[in-house]
């Protein structure tokens, strides 16, 4: 069994560096009094960092690894040296059981294919798939995978990632029954690529699962929360992903402009100030920050490259909630159960 009360760090993964990976990680702590971490990396350099998170000394350990995978490395190339690498060495510390989730901001493709080839597909899953996230207009988030690591699939994986999507759902935000729903091109039936409608048909037809599949969601229909997990292939979900974010942070830019271009609209900002935090907060991807990699025997949770303290900090947390919640062992369940009804 895992060691359910240790998170294992790449240390030193992501575009901002050590330092911030490390404040995430100290950030965390004070959060979740009693997690522990595995900090993987290059010693004297975490050694170091440590200095300023005299806090965070006692409650880690640092595991050596003399290599980091890069921004632009194949995965053929990270997997080679895995044995080596920050990233690769904290995958192996769920492996070997010593942690219970392993969490990355690293490059996504390395981190799928070694965790894929460390922790293996579950029985009854021919592809993981990349989950996250996504904040809504209702009263939960929703759940959206695949995110990109399957650009291609077929029905049967569609079916997979839906029952791995509700489990989720159900562990993250305690939904009895979480509606699920794939994402299409149209809400009538007749709609969508026969993959899409295959899928659809055998979702409508398992009554057995506990989850309630509501049928199509449009891209428009993303954050409104009338669905609790949306299920789509690699390819479509990745550009969902990034529209989402893209159109974040152009709201948010287009109102600190229109809040600068006169005195009178400065003084506007002012007195909606709350209101305009609020909207800050809601649209912050650090605020939301950790996808994790479903289908695995381990948990592995890839943080935004470029997420700053407050998102590596979410991301450990969203890491030690599932590890808490025993998430592997609930879509394992209802695997099996899928395999009995089948």
């Amino acid at each position: 069994m895992p060691d359910s009360s240790r998170i294992a760090v790449d240390a030193m993964g992501g575009d901002e560096g050590l330092e911030v990976m490390l404040a995430g990680v100290a950030r965390a702590r004070r959060r979740f009094e009693g997690m522990k971490f595995i900090l993987v990396g290059n010693e004297p350099a975490i050694r170091d960092g440590l200095k300023t998170h005299p806090n965070l000394t006692a409650h880690s350990e640092i595991v050596h690894a003399p290599d980091v995978v890069g921004s632009s490395d194949k995965p053929s190339q990270a997997i080679r040296r895995a044995k080596s690498t920050s990233m690769g060495v904290a995958i192996d510390m769920v492996k070997q059981g010593r942690a219970g989730a392993a969490v990355s901001s690293g490059n996504t493709g390395a981190l799928m294919a070694m965790a894929k080839l460390a922790l293996r597909t579950m029985p009854g899953i021919d592809r993981p798939a990349l989950a996250a996230m996504l904040p809504t207009l209702g009263d939960n988030d929703v759940v959206v995978l695949d995110l990109g690591a399957n650009t291609e699939c077929d029905a049967r994986n569609l079916v997979q990632f839906a029952v791995m999507g509700a489990a989720y759902a159900r562990t993250t935000m305690d939904l009895a029954s979480p509606r699920v729903a794939l994402l299409n091109i149209g809400t009538e039936d007749q709609k969508g690529t026969d993959i899409i409608r295959d899928a659809a048909a055998t979702l409508r037809a398992a009554d057995h699962l506990p989850l309630d599949f509501t049928g199509f969601v449009e891209g428009d229909r993303l954050s409104r929360g009338d669905v609790d997990v949306i299920v789509c292939d690699g390819f479509s979900g990745n550009i969902a992903l990034k529209t989402a974010e893209g159109t974040a942070r152009f709201v948010a830019d287009l109102l600190r402009r229109a809040f600068q271009s006169s005195t009178r609209s400065k003084l506007g900002f002012l007195i909606s100030r709350p209101a305009t935090d609020l909207l800050r907060h809601h649209l912050d991807p650090n605020n939301h920050n950790g996808a994790v990699f479903l289908g695995l025997n381990g948990l592995v949770v890839k943080s935004h490259g470029g997420a700053n303290e407050l998102g590596v900090a979410t991301a450990i947390g969203h890491a030690a909630k599932m590890v808490r919640d025993s998430l592997t062992e609930k879509i394992i369940a209802d695997l099996a159960n899928v395999r009995a009804a089948a």
